[in-house]
C-alpha cells in the first residue's frame, strides 16, 4: 500500500484529496497545525497536529509513516488579508515551504505534489490561460505560491526533489457524498455566500457590472473540489515514475459570470436571491479561464462533477446539513 502525507489535510482542498486517496487504495496521514482547518475532517486516517515550519515535527512525521508522496496543501489563501498582511502569507506559505523542502531532501521521500494557483498567472494576456502563460501575480498571496513554484523547480535540479505542481481554478462545491465539505472563517468564497443569502435571507453582493463579458459580471472557472482530488491522486501516481518538476492546470475550460451563478442558485435553492450590485474591486480580472489540456493527457484526468449545476447542487446539501446539525 502507498502512503501519502497530506499537509494541510483538515482543510477544504486537502480532507478531499484524503478522501480521494484513500478511495484510491492509499494510506492516508494528515498533517495540520488546525490554524484554518477542522479536525472532524480527517476521517481517511490519523492525524499529526504540527506545522510545516516545524522541521522537528514533519521529521518526526516522515519518519513513523514513511510516506511516498507528500501533498503539499498548508498554506493561508485568502487574497484580501495577503494584501494586508503580506507578511504572513510569505513567512506561512513560502518560508513554511521551504523548511518542509529543506526536510525532505534529506529523507527516502522525495515526491512532492504542490497546491498551487491561477492567481499566479495575474491578469491574462491571452485566453484560455495555458501552463506557459506569463506568470505576473498581482498579490501577496499569488507571489507566495509564484515564490514556491520556482523553489520546486531549483530544488529538482540542485536537489533531484520530484514535483507536481497543481494550479487550481476556483475550487468549488462539496463532497456530494456528503461526508466534509466547505468551512472557512470567515467565508469569501462567491458560491457559498450566495447560497447562505439565499437560504437564510442575506444579502449577495455582486462587484462589478461593467466587464467587458457576456453579462457584465466577471467569468471565472469553478471546478470541483473532488475532481480536483482526482487530479491529486493521478499526479501521485504520475509522480512515482516520473523527474523534475511538472506543472499542470486544473479547471473546465468553461467559464461562470457571477450573474450566471445568482441564476444557478436560484435554481437549486428554489430562491430569489437578494443581489446588491457595487464597483470591481481593484485588481479583479473580467475573465479566467483555464486551457487544461495537458492535464487531460497527460495524467487522463477529466472531470465529471464541474458543471455549475453539480457544484451548486453538493455546496447547497452540505451547508443544508450544517446548519440542522446539533451545535
Amino acid at each position: 500500500m502507498r502512503t501519502v502525507l497530506v499537509t494541510g489535510g483538515a482543510g477544504y482542498v486537502g480532507s478531499h484529496a484524503c478522501k480521494a486517496f484513500a478511495r484510491a487504495g492509499w494510506q492516508v496521514v494528515a498533517l495540520d497545525n488546525l490554524s484554518r482547518g477542522w479536525p472532524e475532517a480527517v476521517r481517511w486516517g490519523p492525524l499529526v497536529v504540527g506545522d510545516i515550519a516545524d522541521a522537528a515535527c514533519v521529521q518526526a512525521a516522515l519518519d513513523q509513516y514513511r510516506p511516498d508522496v507528500v501533498a503539499h496543501f498548508a498554506a493561508y489563501a485568502y487574497v484580501g488579508e495577503s494584501v494586508q498582511q503580506p507578511d504572513i502569507y510569505y513567512r506561512n506559505n513560502s518560508v513554511g515551504t521551504l523548511n518542509l523542502l529543506d526536510v525532505l531532501r534529506g529523507s527516502p521521500c522525495r515526491r512532492v505534489i504542490f497546491s498551487s494557483t491561477c492567481a499566479s498567472y495575474g491578469h491574462p494576456v491571452r485566453l484560455p490561460i495555458d501552463e506557459t502563460h506569463p506568470q505576473a501575480p498581482i498579490n501577496p498571496y499569488g507571489w507566495s505560491k509564484f515564490i514556491i513554484e520556482r523553489m520546486l523547480e531549483d530544488y529538482a535540479v540542485a536537489y533531484g526533489l520530484t514535483s507536481t505542481s497543481l494550479r487550481y481554478f476556483n475550487a468549488a462545491g462539496c463532497d456530494p457524498e456528503g461526508e466534509i465539505g466547505e468551512r472557512h472563517e470567515p467565508e469569501t468564497h462567491a458560491i457559498p455566500l450566495a447560497i447562505a443569502a439565499a437560504v437564510q435571507g442575506g444579502v449577495f453582493r455582486v462587484n462589478g457590472t461593467d466587464f467587458d463579458t457576456r453579462d457584465g459580471s466577471a467569468v471565472r472557472d469553478y471546478i470541483h473540489v473532488s475532481d480536483l482530488a482526482d487530479a491529486h491522486v493521478l499526479a501521485a501516481e504520475r509522480l512515482l515514475s516520473t523527474q523534475g518538476a511538472q506543472v499542470f492546470n486544473l479547471g473546465t475550460g468553461t467559464g461562470t459570470s457571477v450573474l450566471e451563478l445568482v441564476a444557478a442558485v436560484e435554481r437549486a435553492t428554489g430562491e430569489r436571491l437578494h443581489v446588491e450590485y457595487g464597483p470591481r474591486r481593484p485588481g479583479d480580472p473580467a475573465t479566467l479561464v483555464a486551457a487544461a489540456d495537458k492535464a487531460r493527457k497527460e495524467l487522463g484526468w477529466k472531470p465529471s462533477r464541474s458543471d455549475i449545476d453539480t457544484i451548486v447542487e453538493t455546496a447547497l446539501a452540505w451547508q443544508r446539513a450544517s446548519l440542522s446539525a446539533p451545535a
